[in-house]
C-alpha cells in the first residue's frame, strides 16, 4: 500500500506540474512532464518525444492568452515504476481575440517513473465537449472505453472539436 500512496502522490504532482506549465504557457516545463520518449495524442495529432511535444505545446497554447485547467482526481493502477490512469479535465481558455471556450474531456494515461519523477509515457485525450461555458456548445460523440482500466487502443485516434 505504501508504494501505491507514493506513486499516487507523484502522479498528482505530475498533473499539478502539467497544469502549471499550461497556465504559464511554458513549453519546456510542459514537455518535461513527458518521458524522454513520451507520446501525446490530442485533436487528431500524435506527437513523439519531448522536442515534438514542446513544439506542439507552443503552437496550441499560443492561440490563447490564458488557459486554466481544472484537473479531476486520477484513477490509477500502479505496477512498480509504471502505472495507468484516467482523469477528467476541464479547460477554460481565453483566445487572443477575447473569445472564450470551455473544453471537457478525459485523459487516458500511461505513466513511468523516470529520473526520480513520475512522467507521462503516453497521453490520449478524449474530448467530450467544446464550446461556451454554459454548456450550449457542441458535445462530441467519442468512444466510451468502459469502466477503468478500459483504455483506447494504441492506434485509436483522438477526435477534433466540432466546427
Amino acid at each position: 500500500m505504501n508504494a501505491f500512496v507514493t506513486a499516487e502522490c507523484g502522479i498528482r504532482q505530475l498533473h499539478a506540474r502539467f497544469s502549471d506549465a499550461v497556465w504559464r504557457q511554458d513549453a519546456n516545463d510542459f514537455a518535461a512532464c513527458f518521458a524522454t520518449d513520451g507520446e501525446w495524442k490530442i485533436a487528431g495529432m500524435h506527437m513523439h518525444g519531448r522536442a515534438e511535444i514542446g513544439d506542439a505545446c507552443t503552437r496550441l497554447l499560443g492561440r490563447c492568452s490564458h488557459i486554466h485547467l481544472l484537473v479531476g482526481l486520477p484513477i490509477i493502477e500502479v505496477d512498480g515504476a509504471t502505472a495507468i490512469g484516467r482523469l477528467s479535465m476541464t479547460e477554460f481558455a481565453r483566445m487572443h481575440d477575447g473569445s472564450t471556450a470551455m473544453t471537457i474531456g478525459w485523459y487516458h494515461d500511461r505513466y513511468v517513473e523516470q529520473d526520480g519523477r513520475w512522467r507521462f509515457a503516453h497521453r490520449h485525450w478524449s474530448m467530450k465537449y467544446r464550446g461556451a461555458p454554459d454548456l450550449t456548445g457542441g458535445f462530441v460523440d467519442t468512444p466510451d472505453y468502459g469502466s477503468f482500466p478500459g483504455m483506447p487502443g494504441a492506434e485509436e485516434p483522438t477526435y477534433v472539436r466540432p466546427a
